[in-house]
């Protein structure tokens, strides 16, 4: 993988991350694919609206179908049918999230299979393993995910626990000279200054090729969040990609890029999309209104997504009442291409100087949904 910044200014900055599958404009958003599948869209379909890049769920596949039937079968690319880049997480937050009942030692994780109750323990070394017979262009290292709130004694331990099991996870690719996988730290450190910090140096002494920031957009208040992303964006290594994990709403997406964050994921296109609440330019709506049973408009005038071109508001609002499959598939199409068009805006806008102007604009339009 390599990282080619392209234009910066006033902490804002443009490139391109090149992997052996494709190149990713940043500051880029991927769309998630949590089990190997963007809910409600076809590969192909992603790829006419321009996704560069989706993320798929290391906990997700390790259980179902399993890792090793997804080796047998070509890997993570060709069992999904998808030939672009792939970012796989660690697993860590869904172990953390989704378990009823865990056990965290320095070794790794014990925990219980949501699905079927099954135990299961997964180490820094069985993540990597895990990652690498997915074969994912970008696999992220083995984390706990600092709940919040939490104390200052434990974020110390967890962040301190992280570091290690960092530590480990670049050894197992050192060890197995893996050349076609770029690695990821996640810096830890919940909502305390020097524990961020703290994380941020011994991760860049081990050395990753890119950084990313987890545990925010966990419950914190957004002037916490915000807090630690102006904090910390610029601190971290100019050379490497920056990445705010689990980050999308696009109020939050203007601070981070602002501060000089270079990638996100978030399900909050596709997840708003099946439940009817649809982004435009001229702000959030929800379809499900009456004021749309008879209108005749598209959904948005500016946008050129297939939805829009194509359907009215008002047989929108029909499918969506009516429960049919392809209300899910229509709003997440004209969700994503908005999401996508979005990031593809601002990234001109950052290009030619008026990265401030498009951030104003959107930030009076986002206010109005807030």
């Amino acid at each position: 993988m390599e990282f080619r910044i392209i234009n910066y200014k006033n902490s804002q900055r443009t490139g391109v991350i090149t992997t052996s599958r494709g190149v990713i404009h940043t500051p880029a958003f991927m769309i998630v694919g949590t089990q190997g599948t963007v809910k409600a869209m076809s590969p192909d379909e992603l790829k006419e609206i321009g996704a560069e890049i989706i993320l798929c769920n290391t906990y997700h596949l390790y259980l179902r179908p399993g890792h090793e039937i997804i080796g047998r079968l070509g890997g993570l690319h060709s069992f999904i049918n998808w030939n672009f880049p792939i970012l796989t997480d660690s697993g860590g937050f869904q172990v953390f999230s989704l378990s009823s009942l865990r056990n965290i030692t320095e070794q790794g994780v014990e925990f219980r299979s949501h699905l079927d109750g099954s135990l299961h323990f997964i180490s820094p070394e069985k993540s990597m393993e895990i990652q690498l017979t997915l074969a994912s262009d970008i696999a992220m290292a083995f984390d706990e995910c600092t709940p919040y709130p939490a104390d200052y004694e434990y974020v110390l331990k967890s962040s301190s626990l992280t570091n290690d099991w960092a530590k480990r996870c670049k050894a197992f690719h050192e060890k197995n000279n893996i050349q076609n996988q770029a690695l990821f730290g996640i810096i830890q450190g919940g909502m305390y200054k020097d524990l961020r910090m703290m994380c941020l140096n011994e991760l860049t002494s081990i050395g990753f090729d890119g950084y990313a920031i987890g545990g925010l957009s966990v419950g914190e208040s957004k002037e916490e969040m915000y807090e630690i992303i102006e904090y910390i964006g610029n601190k971290m290594p100019f050379e490497s990609p920056r990445y705010l994990m689990g980050v999308g709403d696009l109020r939050d997406v203007l601070k981070a890029v602002e501060n000089g964050f270079d990638m996100f994921d978030c399900v909050m296109p596709t997840r708003n999309a099946r439940n009817g609440t649809l982004f435009t330019s001229t702000g959030k709506i929800s379809i499900k209104r009456t004021e749309y049973k008879d209108d005749p408009n598209p959904l948005d005038s500016e946008c050129g997504c297939y939805t829009c071109r194509n359907y009215s508001r008002a047989y929108l609002r029909h499918l969506f009442l009516a429960r049919e499959i392809l209300s899910m598939r229509l709003n997440t199409i004209h969700n994503l291409y908005f999401y996508l068009n979005f990031f593809r805006n601002m990234r001109e806008a950052a290009e030619i100087g008026r990265f401030r102007d498009f951030k104003n604009h959107w930030e009076g339009i986002l206010e109005q949904d807030s």
